[in-house]
């Protein structure tokens, strides 16, 4: 959630500071925002079906219904001091324990996608979030196959540098099956990190429009 939900709260974070002067622009750092893009890089993962973060719970309701009901049975015949019975019991709640994993892992792989930055402050003041994209393009004809936003609101002191992953279900563009594991998907793509919105914390925001602005 927090990964979905990060651009909005630094959205809703800089519109105070962008209302306060509707007809000039929030103060910009002098030569950009003065954040660099140290490195970059994302992986696909393959995710357990017991630890999907995208999925449900572990087990089904008839799953754990049967789980419970073998853990019923095996404590009624231990407490009852019949042992052939609690012997025969514990059998049969590890052959459903079995079945139950062969079902998981008959279910098809998954994949999910991280996406990991590393940023440097080479400016004065401490930045309090900043947000971000991370560009895919053809690396012949350089048209834009796909773009992933992200945001983070933790602090970064001037000279400091602060590294950012998330974990999405989203891939980089359509060509790059979030089902299947192609070594020859990265073959011919090209990206960059490109740095869209800063806050500071002072309050001021930087925008890239705002350089535009600037120069005019």
């Amino acid at each position: 959630m927090r990964v979905f939900a990060a651009p909005l709260l630094l959205a809703c974070a800089l519109a105070p500071a962008a209302a306060q002067t509707p007809n000039t622009p929030p103060p910009a750092q002098e030569g950009g925002p003065g954040l660099a893009v140290v490195k970059h890089s994302w992986s696909k993962e393959r995710i357990n079906w017991e630890a999907d973060p995208f999925g449900g719970p572990n087990e089904n309701f008839d799953q754990m219904r049967a789980r419970a009901r073998n853990e019923r049975r095996v404590l009624e015949a231990r407490s009852g001091g019949n042992q052939i019975e609690a012997g025969k019991a514990e059998r049969e709640a590890r052959a459903d324990s079995a079945n139950i994993e062969r079902l998981r892992a008959a279910k098809p792989a998954r994949y999910g996608f991280l996406y990991k930055f590393t940023l440097r402050n080479d400016g004065a003041r401490p930045v309090k979030a900043v947000e971000w994209d991370y560009v895919f393009t053809d690396a012949a004809t350089g048209q834009e196959l796909g773009r992933r936003r992200f945001a983070g609101g933790e602090k970064i002191g001037p000279g400091k540098k602060k590294e950012f992953a998330f974990f999405i279900p989203a891939p980089p563009t359509r060509t790059i099956s979030a089902d299947a594991l192609d070594r020859k998907e990265r073959v011919g793509l090209a990206e960059e990190v490109v740095v869209i919105g800063v806050l500071y914390e002072d309050g001021t925001v930087w925008r890239p429009e705002q350089e535009g602005q600037r120069r005019q």
